[in-house]
């Protein structure tokens, strides 16, 4: 029996025809009767628009969105979290397509969400001993540096910021962090995070204490990916701007103006 209250996963799609498993994705839906999908399709132009209208034909827990340009993830994921608001779901997230993260943990997530007490909860690439992480040895280490960068730009001990499975908690706090278009283009997922850790300092809670890493118990690198090394340097000028955002004060002064109450 399904146990989870009402939550939505979004979907973010540029052509995606190739990598998208329906099977799966309906398959789970009706497993799990309280969650739903948010398929974004972000101005595609081969058949993926068409193969989402199939899904929703066969699960009203498939619901879509049809971008008529091609808007990038960071707003393809922010106009699905958008549209999850105003369906009022309890929980928000977002998955990559290519289901490099087993629809499966999104259990987990909701579970640690609950049970903890958080109001984020994000996926971990860590190689333990037990799970199966399946990484390219570049992007790992590329992985690893870039995430090092992150902490010390958010000041916050963070593992795994690019893991493309993440879920919300729907409060005042998402609220405010989706309110407006994102400043990067590719690292979104710490845009969010920068925002919040904008507002925590409006209150008495503390950032570390409401995001928990999970290690996944499984992640594989599937190939059609659409982001390379090379992007590795176009992350970091984003990091950039975002050190700027928080710690620079001609900057932070009006960054932080838009996300406090």
């Amino acid at each position: 029996m399904d146990i989870m209250q009402k939550t939505a996963i979004v979907v973010p799609c540029y052509n995606e025809a190739k990598r998208l498993n329906t099977q799966q994705f309906i398959q789970y839906a009706r497993e799990n009767v309280n969650v739903s999908f948010i398929f974004v399709d972000d101005g595609s132009s081969d058949n993926t628009r068409t193969i989402i209208k199939n899904m929703q034909a066969k699960s009203e827990q498939i619901l879509a969105i049809y971008l008529d340009k091609n808007s990038g993830k960071s707003e393809a994921v922010r106009q699905g979290l958008l549209k999850a608001q105003l369906l009022e779901f309890n929980y928000i997230g977002f998955w990559d397509a290519d289901l490099a993260t087993p629809l499966t943990s999104i259990n987990d997530f909701y579970k640690i969400m609950v049970d903890r007490n958080v109001s984020i909860v994000s996926g971990a690439r860590v190689r333990l001993l037990g799970r199966d992480i399946q990484r390219k040895g570049l992007r790992h280490y590329l992985g690893r540096l870039f995430a090092t960068l992150t902490s010390l730009t958010l000041n916050l001990a963070i593992y795994d910021t690019q893991c493309g499975a993440k879920l919300y908690k729907n409060d005042e706090l998402l609220t405010l962090a989706i309110s407006l278009p994102f400043r990067v283009s590719w690292i979104f997922d710490v845009e969010i995070l920068a925002r919040y850790k904008i507002q925590m300092k409006t209150t008495n809670r503390v950032l570390e204490n409401l995001i928990f890493e999970y290690p996944l118990e499984k992640w594989t690198h599937k190939s059609g990916s659409k982001v390379k090394a090379t992007d590795f340097i176009k992350a970091t000028l984003d990091l950039l701007k975002i050190y700027l955002y928080l710690n620079v004060p001609s900057f932070k002064t009006r960054y932080a103006k838009l996300f406090t109450q």
